[in-house]
């Protein structure tokens, strides 16, 4: 088991299994066919993402270090949250990017829908944490890292 420290952008308490983007995340990209199509869930359809490309995002903490790509990436976030796809928590290995910022924000104050997102990390988080591990975040912004797989 190890303990992280970042920095709570939307704080809140949840556990869950978790998929790990090495590279930035862009937000259009991942979730504009779900969104299209109206799905039911989140499936990452970036294909320049080969850590979650084809993966079932909706119901996983998604782990990276940021996001990138398209200035839609808030209202992304929105519309995803607002359909019930968005993962419950993004984890960033790195300062949270202006525009997820405010896609997570936005989303928490005007739809009423809570994304918990930490920011800050570090490098050692993306490091140790792996697909498949079960995370408990704590409002505080503590990220426990739990060796167990489901």
């Amino acid at each position: 088991m190890s303990i992280f420290k970042g920095r709570p952008i939307i704080p809140g308490n949840y556990k869950g299994e978790c998929l790990v983007s090495r590279n930035g995340v862009n937000m259009l990209a991942t979730f504009r066919k779900s969104i299209l199509t109206k799905s039911k869930k989140a499936v990452c359809m970036d294909q320049n993402n080969t850590d979650l490309y084809k993966k079932v995002i909706s119901d996983k903490i998604i782990c990276l270090p940021r996001t990138i790509g398209s200035t839609t990436g808030g209202i992304v976030i929105q519309t995803a949250a607002g359909m019930g796809i968005m993962p419950p928590a993004l984890l960033f290995s790195e300062h949270i990017d202006p525009l997820a910022a405010a896609g997570v924000l936005v989303t928490d104050i005007w739809s009423g829908k809570k994304v918990i997102t930490i920011d800050g990390l570090g490098h050692d988080f993306l490091e140790e944490v792996k697909d498949g591990m079960i995370l408990e975040i704590k409002e505080d912004g503590t990220v426990i890292l739990n060796i167990a797989n489901k």
